[in-house]
């Protein structure tokens, strides 16, 4: 069972796109993961702010 040179030719591509579709799909999935990190942080970030800022002037035990 040997190939023929027309189905080598057929098939010379196929490395090279498959490889594509697999940096695309890595992208995508880098551009996901940043924006839930970037979401998490920023509501994160807003509760520290927002309990340090109810908790000046106030003693240490009243502090939620």
């Amino acid at each position: 069972m040997l190939a023929t040179t027309k189905q080598i030719r057929d098939e010379r591509g196929e490395g090279v796109i498959s490889s594509a579709i697999a940096v695309l799909i890595m992208a995508f999935l880098g551009v996901a993961m940043w924006v839930a990190f970037s979401t998490t942080f920023n509501h994160a970030s807003s509760n520290v702010d927002h309990q340090v800022n109810s908790c000046i002037g106030q003693t240490s035990g009243s502090c939620p």
